[in-house]
């Protein structure tokens, strides 16, 4: 179900190179690039290249990919420009605050009192509208399991086994002291 690219869409004008863009990552499937207007210096959307407006539409095999890269860009924002944290997260739909139909996943640099609040007031439910929306949900997530699967190309030699240079141990090991 994938969709070509939008003429009227200005996403898709940035990942065919109509619209200047400050690249930070590309592949053949995702693209990572600086928000113009964004919330704080680092912040990114990345981005599937072919047109996608929700995310219900995009193939799980580029959802796994999208998400693969955030993390990947999430970690060169802590690295290179000495983030405390980032917000990961998509605006899917007009309600949700998307304001460009296509699907996007925002990568934001957060430091303490940076000003951005992306805090929402809690909803307290009674307990027989959790139950009613626990019991609405669990019917329509029952059949959940069944994913789209990237074709495997057979392997012509068995993979050479990973050796990590004293550069790549470190970096692992910071990325490790982050974990919580």
């Amino acid at each position: 179900m994938e969709s070509k690219p939008r003429e009227s869409c200005i996403v898709c004008q940035i990942v065919s190179n109509n619209i200047p863009s400050k690249k930070v990552y590309e592949d053949e499937l995702v693209m990572a690039v600086l928000d113009v207007n964004g919330s704080n210096a680092g912040h990114c959307f990345v981005i599937p290249k072919s047109h996608y407006a929700i995310i219900e539409q995009v193939p799980d095999i580029e959802i796994g990919r999208l998400f693969q890269v955030s993390n990947k860009i999430s970690s060169a924002i802590f690295e290179s420009l000495g983030a405390q944290g980032t917000n990961i997260f998509v605006a899917n739909g007009i309600p949700a605050g998307q304001t460009v139909a296509h699907f996007t996943i925002n990568v934001i640099p957060r430091k303490e009192n940076d000003g951005i609040n992306l805090q929402w007031q809690p909803k307290q439910l009674s307990e027989e509208e959790m139950s009613t929306v626990e019991l609405k949900l669990k019917e329509q997530t029952k059949n959940i399991g069944h994913f789209e699967k990237e074709e495997r190309k057979p392997r012509i030699q068995a993979p050479k086994p990973v050796i990590m240079s004293d550069e790549e141990e470190e970096y692992f090991g910071r990325q490790m002291r982050r974990l919580p």
